[in-house]
């Protein structure tokens, strides 16, 4: 039976079983295809307001008027192959931040944190989260709100919390937190790990609104999870090097993977190739997103790199056309692949034939 979400959404329990029952097995390198997500718009739906960062809804919206229009973009939405309804609540890369009294900058195009006064290695040592934190604040009535409207029947995802440099790096500057690496390596350590608590701090605060409905988790990425997922991740690491990833940053990954049921790691761009071995080396770790970047060639033009991560025994989940899914599948076979189908234009029909390319192939 087909269950509607208010206003419009379209799911049905027994694809939300589907879900759980392929997904499951892909984490348990049990499934012999590929997953396929691709996500197509009913072209008779209306066009809605939609906005990529909540920051940019009008000011004196609720969180329900936000949620709405967010259900309501979904309902246009159609959902193919191992592809699932989500809400996400977009309140920029390394929220986390916020929540440990960064200042925020918005644009239309994007959010960032920035240091609030001039704090020291010292001082940030002793950083909590604050349940009076007005950007907790606003990512939790976000969620909260999402679960209570969408319930059991669509993931409301974990926002974007950031990894501990990244995170650091807000609070201090990236120039000043470069230089803290060489002149003061000991203080960034006790940082980082008290960084590290609090992302599990605020995980699991999040963690214990979402669970409830009992709809897995869900990151901002496309991957998905019937217990703890999310995708880990440290964007600074492109400026450090092996022995300091190993130092500062490992620890961080493997202390939450050892939370998850299901870690999985941002590797975005070639700046942070140096430090795949250490990643394919954290044995929780269960798997690798590999983004080339702007500029850069496609996933399907980095069979080497996507081998060595399947034969390392990870998962591997890329956003990728539809051509380069059929090149990866076709050279190294789909067992172990999550495609998250990036291609504008599709129709329905195409969406349904491709699936089934891929899966034969």
């Amino acid at each position: 039976m087909v269950v509607k979400l208010a206003p419009n959404i379209l799911f049905s329990e027994e694809d939300w079983q589907r879900i759980e029952r392929d997904w499951s097995a892909w984490w348990s390198h049990q499934l012999d295809r590929p997953l396929v997500m691709i996500e197509t718009i009913d072209p008779s739906a209306p066009t809605l307001p939609v906005e990529n960062f909540v920051t940019n809804y009008p000011a004196d919206w609720s969180p329900q008027q936000i949620i709405d229009v967010c259900a309501a973009d979904v309902g246009r939405r159609r959902f193919h192959g191992d592809a699932f309804p989500k809400v996400w609540p977009n309140y920029g890369p390394g929220v986390l931040a916020a929540f440990l009294g960064c200042a925020v900058q918005t644009r239309p195009d994007t959010v960032w944190f920035e240091p609030a006064g001039q704090p020291t290695l010292e001082d940030l040592a002793q950083v909590a989260l604050n349940a009076d934190n007005a950007w907790l604040q606003r990512v939790e009535a976000f969620t909260r709100t999402a679960v209570d409207t969408l319930g059991d029947r669509a993931c409301t995802a974990f926002t974007d919390l950031g990894g501990n440099l990244d995170v650091l790096a807000s609070m201090r500057g990236a120039e000043d937190l470069l230089m803290d690496l060489l002149d003061d390596p000991d203080t960034v350590g006790r940082v980082v790990e008290r960084i590290t608590q609090q992302w599990l701090k605020a995980y699991d605060y999040l963690y214990e609104i979402i669970r409830p409905v009992g709809r897995g988790t869900t990151p901002w990425a496309a991957i998905w999870s019937a217990q703890r997922c999310y995708m880990l991740q440290c964007d600074f690491s492109y400026m450090i090097s092996p022995d300091l990833f190993e130092r500062f940053v490992a620890p961080d990954l493997t202390t939450c993977c050892d939370r998850l049921e299901h870690g999985f790691y941002h590797l975005d761009g070639p700046g942070q190739l140096p430090h795949v071995d250490l990643l394919l080396g954290i044995e929780r770790l269960r798997g690798i997103q590999w983004i080339p970047g702007a500029g850069n060639p496609e996933p399907e033009h980095w069979l080497d790199l996507l081998r060595r991560i399947r034969d390392a025994g990870k998962l591997c989940q890329l956003y990728v056309s539809a051509q380069g899914a059929l090149k990866i599948t076709q050279e190294l076979g789909g067992r172990g692949f999550a495609f998250r189908i990036v291609e504008t234009g599709m129709t329905a029909e195409d969406a349904q034939e491709l699936v089934q390319q891929l899966r034969r192939t």
